[in-house]
């Protein structure tokens, strides 16, 4: 299958017609929880030293994942475009965190494809940078947040 860029980005970036996703967290227990999104679903947990139940990833290692394998697609996408062997594709993603505020400061994303030769080099890195989740933290949404709690009793 061969996608021209526009296919490439919408078959990347386009889950819901409008362009909009979204995912359900629903609190379990202890430091668990359960995040749903188009029907399928994860635990999100702690470490047993941070009050958890250590039954999934913390919410920092998805992030990771999200990352990883956001970049993984874009390579894999890249390489099967031109017949070229994607099965040895691996990727690694590593955060340095940041204080003041508490946060993930930096990211390494790194991309092994062993059989890929030098001169295809430049094109898998530019294929990577059009990682969704990659341009979502090189440019820093708009996070719009709301709490919604129970309505105040009339006295």
């Amino acid at each position: 299958m061969h996608f021209n860029r526009w296919q490439f980005r919408r078959a990347c970036t386009s889950v819901e017609p409008e362009g909009n996703m979204e995912a359900i967290i629903r609190y379990q227990s202890h430091s668990k929880f359960e995040a749903s999104a188009r029907g399928h679903r994860v635990v999100c947990d702690q470490p047993l030293e941070n009050e958890g139940t250590d039954k999934g990833m913390t919410p920092p290692e998805f992030l990771l994942v999200s990352l990883g394998t956001c970049a993984g697609y874009y390579a894999a996408q890249y390489l099967k475009t031109r017949k070229l062997n994607a099965d040895k594709l691996t990727v690694r993603v590593s955060a340095e965190k940041g204080t003041q505020p508490a946060r993930l400061a930096s990211f390494v994303i790194e991309v092994d494809a062993p059989d890929l030769d030098a001169h295809h080099h430049d094109g898998l890195m530019r294929a990577v940078k059009t990682c969704l989740i990659h341009n979502t933290l090189s440019h820093s949404p708009a996070i719009d947040l709301q709490v919604h709690t129970a309505a105040p009793a009339l006295v």
